[in-house]
């Protein structure tokens, strides 16, 4: 899997100055479940790797790249933001819920950046070990489902890509 990884990345790399301006290439790497990993090629010429559950034109993605950098998007062809911020509630099956303060609106998105500690880790664990994530406003009213079927193969699989990006594969005789 890890050469497919490679050979889209390099597709990625070779397309994005051949003049693709606000457009993006994307492919999908890898399916399971309700889950999907996708590997997407920006107009300038950075690439991600995206791992997301969609049903309608509602999606739950977690984005990385090779600076590892871990992004949330929650996503709906409903809303319609002008910018600002939200603090949102999310909780993942009956566990404790997680606060997100300072998350970005841009336009249809709700967008957070999960911080590079043991407490991002542990959010990613939750979600990976998860049945269904419910993302809720900061009164705790229900906002959105998504189902966390498939969504611990699909994290290894965005964390398999991101290693590619960065040029360092975990097996190294693939």
């Amino acid at each position: 899997m890890k050469r497919l990884f490679r050979l889209i990345a390099a597709v990625c790399v070779a397309l994005a100055p051949l003049g693709l301006k606000a457009e993006t290439v994307s492919e999908i790497v890898f399916q399971y479940k309700a889950w999907e990993v996708q590997i997407v090629g920006f107009d300038d010429g950075s690439i991600a790797c995206v791992a997301q559950v969609r049903e309608g034109g509602e999606s739950f993605s977690i984005w990385s790249d090779e600076r590892e950098m871990v992004r949330l998007q929650f996503y709906s062809d409903i809303w319609e933001f002008d910018g600002g911020s939200a603090d949102l509630e999310i909780q993942i099956d009956r566990r404790a819920p997680w606060t997100l303060t300072n998350a970005e609106l841009y336009m249809q998105s709700v967008l957070f950046d999960i911080p590079d500690t043991d407490v991002g880790l542990r959010f990613l664990t939750e979600v990976m070990r998860g049945n269904v994530l419910y993302l809720r406003n900061d009164r705790g009213d229900d906002v959105q489902s998504y189902s966390l079927a498939g969504s611990s193969a699909s994290i290894r699989a965005l964390i398999d890509c991101v290693d590619v990006l960065q040029g360092n594969p975990s097996n190294p005789f693939q």
